[in-house]
């Protein structure tokens, strides 16, 4: 089991803002973490849209972050590319689950426990604490 490959870059590309601690277009970004431009723009939208990333415009524009490194945890990136975590889609509010008389996968009470898991220590985790590893 692993974070997709847009989570990953997601994590590099606000990483990359961390430690350059200055404003930088999509190409220094794109060129820094090896995401394609294609893909870091697709990313960078949604960053900005969550609130991670500020944008700018014209000669002067690029990306630079919205807000501290130690506001900005591993969950809060993870989650604005790719929505809530959850370890199955059995957590999801929309899923009907087929299986048992009562519609609740039977697995469902240790897939929430594990997930709760998870998110609390990506939760714990932010760029503060990890801009200089390297």
């Amino acid at each position: 089991m692993h974070i997709t490959l847009e989570s990953d870059y997601a994590l590099r590309i606000v990483l990359c803002l961390v430690r350059e601690k200055k404003r930088l277009d999509a190409k220094a970004i794109s060129e820094r973490t090896c995401v394609t431009l294609r893909f870091a723009l697709k990313i960078l939208r949604k960053l900005v849209a969550g609130g991670i990333v500020k944008s700018f415009k014209g000669t002067q524009g690029g990306y630079e972050l919205a807000k501290k490194p130690e506001e900005i945890s591993l969950k809060d990136v993870i989650e604005t590319v790719e929505g809530t975590y959850c370890l199955s889609r059995c957590l999801q509010e929309d899923y009907e689950c087929s299986r048992g008389k009562s519609g609740i996968c039977c697995f469902q009470k240790a897939f929430d426990e594990i997930s709760t898991l998870v998110q609390e220590r990506l939760q714990h985790y932010n760029f503060e604490m990890l801009k200089d590893d390297i």
